[in-house]
């Protein structure tokens, strides 16, 4: 049976998270027709994230409504090319989102910029310690942008989702109380930082002791009503503590569906296709120019969707696998350093202490809000000095508090009955009176860590499954120890009854099982090389120019941040570019 053929579009948009509706609502507004499909169901605050449906841990948490369905389409993991394989069927480590908002629904809302250095992070290396510092078999690079090429474009998306926190370098003047690490901003957050809870008002106390500079962590959970640039309304967050895993009943929560899709979904030149899953992008004879996308839609019926401009605007994965089924860019070989679709993939490195307290320490743990916390960015990228470490990278360290939701976040001693009499002892005992402190870290690329297509499984329409090859390396292992131990001084001084430490130890391998978090980058890198990237600096595709490619795939490596505002802030340079530049003279914009 022959593919359904559509009405040509100018913009076909390729999945609908905060990529696809940043760039629907900045090309629709050019008067072009845009067409967004998504592969997942619609989905809005109301009815779908109402009080009290939404706070339904087991549905949410554990049973994983808002994520990817691993018996139709998943990963297959293996740690290195001797390996065989296996599909990831059971989510665990990492949890892609599914539906309308994507991972926007079910995030935190930690909202970080990225530092001047970690977009340059090569050149600052090899500028401060020398290329000899780098290890064998690293690949680390350069973005290809700047920090200040950026800037205006962090500042656009903070205000879009009335962001609460406090600037530390407010055009070049270090202010008290914010990041001093930050790059210049133009201008302080929207709304005010969430308030201080008790267990960062312990950390802070601590790690000001100890020389640190301690702030509020940029929170996409607005703290005051506040009405953004396209006049969207947000309310104030009321600590809930139901934010990750779930959406936000309150608009508070920064998401698409609280702060572009009310304004984007009325203009006539924009329409959404939810259950449409893309299973390629379609080129011309030349292999140079895309005309258009094929999808599945929801009666199982194959449709091609001709357009003159594809953008794709998946989840990292997504966006990769779907670069390499459509022969966009050559694959990349671990065996020869060569091509360039599947190279670079990185994750995070995480470590955590829980601190236990005698029963007159209580820190309600049911007020939390998804990035409601208190951090230190001195041990993060390279704030510190490293030439005597023998590591590149770090991390940041923080007190969150995101909820105390009875399934999953029960902090219990590592001695504790894992059932019966005496573990229900451990939750009485413990529950009001602990609490954590983690650092997230940075991960670097590596020649051998790479994603590319399995040649043994498929998916639920007959495709490869992408294959990921990946484990830890000496490299972060050194860093999350060294992090750790100055984590460890800090909750020392905060004087707990008695502590648990978890953290990564020499010869520990990759484990898909427990969750460690949604940051998983690259595979479709940035950079001003062809020969090292996917796409140009604009996230254009060298190879088909008119394929444009958002999200973290195009992160050269991992930061120790959260990657959501980075991918909005190049969402908007990308589609700036677009509306300025392409449009006017379609073609590629950096030559080869």
């Amino acid at each position: 049976m022959s593919a359904i053929k559509k009405k040509p579009v100018d913009v076909v948009l390729v999945g609908f998270g905060w990529a696809g509706a940043i760039m629907g609502m900045e090309l629709s507004e050019t008067g072009l027709n845009v067409v967004a499909l998504e592969r997942g169901e619609s989905r809005d605050t109301y009815p779908d994230f109402s009080y009290p449906r939404i706070a339904d841990e087991l549905t949410y948490g554990i049973h994983l409504k808002l994520f990817q369905e691993p018996a139709k389409e998943t990963v297959t993991v293996r740690h290195n090319t001797a390996d065989y394989a296996v599909p990831y069927r059971q989510l665990g480590s990492f949890l892609p989102g599914n539906g309308v908002g994507g991972a926007g629904v079910h995030w935190n809302g930690m909202l970080w910029r990225a530092l001047p250095d970690d977009l340059r992070m090569y050149s600052h290396t090899v500028e401060r310690y020398g290329k000899a510092f780098i290890p064998e078999g690293m690949t680390v690079q350069d973005y290809g942008i700047t920090y200040e090429e950026l800037e205006p474009y962090f500042d656009k998306f903070e205000k879009v989702c009335g962001t609460a926190g406090t600037a530390g370098n407010l055009n070049g003047q270090i202010m008290p109380g914010g990041n001093p690490f930050e790059g210049m901003r133009q201008s302080q957050y929207p709304t005010p930082a969430l308030k201080t809870l008790y267990s960062g008002d312990l950390f802070t106390k601590a790690a000001k002791e100890l020389g640190y500079s301690p702030f509020p962590i940029p929170a996409a959970n607005c703290s005051a009503p506040y009405t953004n640039p396209y006049g969207i309304q947000m309310g104030p967050c009321n600590y809930c503590g139901y934010c990750e895993r779930f959406g936000c009943f309150m608009y508070s929560k920064a998401s698409p569906q609280t702060t572009i899709l009310p304004a984007l979904l009325k203009r006539p030149n924009f329409e959404l296709r939810t259950q449409s899953q893309v299973i390629r992008v379609n080129l011309d004879s030349t292999g140079k120019k895309a005309t258009g996308v094929t999808y599945i839609d929801a009666q199982g019926r194959e449709v091609e969707q001709p357009a003159d401009l594809v953008i794709l605007s998946a989840f990292q994965l997504h966006n990769v696998r779907l670069l390499l089924l459509s022969g966009i860019g050559k694959p990349y070989d671990p065996q020869t350093g060569t091509g360039v679709v599947g190279r670079n993939y990185a994750y995070q490195m995480n470590s955590g202490i829980s601190l236990f307290y005698d029963k007159d320490t209580n820190f309600n743990p049911f007020i939390g809000a998804g990035a409601s916390g208190t951090t230190i960015d001195d041990l993060n990228c390279d704030n510190f000095d490293h030439s005597a470490l023998g590591f590149m990278g770090g991390a940041y360290v923080s007190a969150t508090r995101t909820g105390g939701r009875p399934i999953q976040q029960m902090t219990l001693p590592p001695e504790t009955p894992t059932w019966g009499s005496g573990w229900k002892q451990g939750i009485k005992d413990n529950y009001l009176h602990s609490m954590t402190i983690s650092s997230e870290g940075s991960v670097m690329p590596y020649r051998d860590c790479y994603l590319d297509l399995d040649p043994n499984y498929k998916d639920a329409y007959g495709q490869p499954l992408l294959r990921m090859t990946f484990d830890w390396k000496d490299n972060e292992i050194k860093m999350t120890q060294h992090i750790t131990e100055k984590m460890s001084d800090i909750a020392k001084l905060m004087n707990p009854k008695s502590m648990s430490i978890s953290v990564k130890k020499p010869g520990d391998h990759y484990d898909v099982r427990p969750y460690q978090s949604t940051h998983t980058t690259g595979g479709a890198v940035m950079g001003d090389n062809p020969a090292t990237s996917v796409v140009n600096k604009y996230l254009q595709s060298w190879d088909v120019p008119n394929v444009f490619v958002m999200g973290a795939c195009v992160f050269p490596q991992n930061l120790a941040y959260n990657p959501t505002g980075i991918v909005c802030a190049l969402a908007y340079w990308s589609a700036d570019a677009i509306k300025k530049q392409y449009l006017p003279n379609p073609g590629p914009l950096v030559s080869a």
